[in-house]
């Protein structure tokens, strides 16, 4: 949570291979962002965030739409940092708290906030941001949850991350954004490094406290 208020912008990895995972990590991290999610889609997902762990240092790596209590309890033997679910699953975040992870799980609605509450839960992702009433929803859910925060993910782009960024509540963004496949697939990992400064000169345009590249 101390590394999110700092570095307040969370790329998602989605990789093909352990390779390509790693090589994406280095590429974020020397464009300054160093807090990682790797999505679980596909067989190799965990395996992308071990090499992840392994051989890029100085970075915080966690496991992305993790859906049920038995992928949780892996990506807690594989070495996650944080969990984050797309949805509210009792049992993901039993498992997460019980192993001391924050967990950070996907709501929309008011309900579903006060249902995190009642897990004690006071951090959540709001997903998918775009489709829910981005900035406006997470103004207005803020406002009666005082004491809560939120990670929007989900449509999350250059052009509205300064909005969300600028809510008190909102304590860091998710987005697919800064990792291309149209890049990854050419091997341009340069273009990856350029979109995370990019990101990261908008957050600290916001939030003065970013750190540094």
């Amino acid at each position: 949570m101390s590394i999110l208020s700092t570095s307040p912008v969370v790329p998602l990895i989605q990789a093909d291979s352990t390779d390509v995972a790693v090589k994406t990590a280095k590429a974020l991290k020397a464009g300054g962002l160093i807090t990682l999610e790797i999505v679980w889609r596909n067989e190799i997902a965990m395996d992308c965030m071990e090499a992840i762990s392994e051989e890029v240092s100085g970075i915080t790596v966690g496991a992305g739409t993790v859906l049920t209590g038995e992928q949780a309890e892996e990506a807690v033997r594989r070495g996650a940092e944080f969990i984050v679910s797309p949805g509210l699953n009792n049992e993901v975040v039993a498992v997460s708290k019980a192993n001391g992870l924050d967990i950070f799980p996907g709501i929309v609605t008011p309900s579903e906030a006060q249902a995190a509450w009642n897990l004690g839960l006071r951090t959540v992702k709001f997903f998918p941001a775009s489709l829910s009433g981005g900035p406006a929803m997470l103004k207005a859910l803020s406002s009666v949850f005082q004491h809560m925060q939120f990670m929007p993910t989900g449509g999350v782009t250059p052009a509205n991350l300064g909005a969300y960024l600028e809510i008190p509540s909102v304590i860091a963004c998710g987005g697919s954004w800064l990792t291309p496949a149209s890049e990854i697939d050419k091997s341009n990992y340069d273009a990856i490094t350029t979109l995370a400064k990019s990101a990261l000169e908008i957050a600290r345009g916001v939030r003065p406290e970013v750190r540094q590249t």
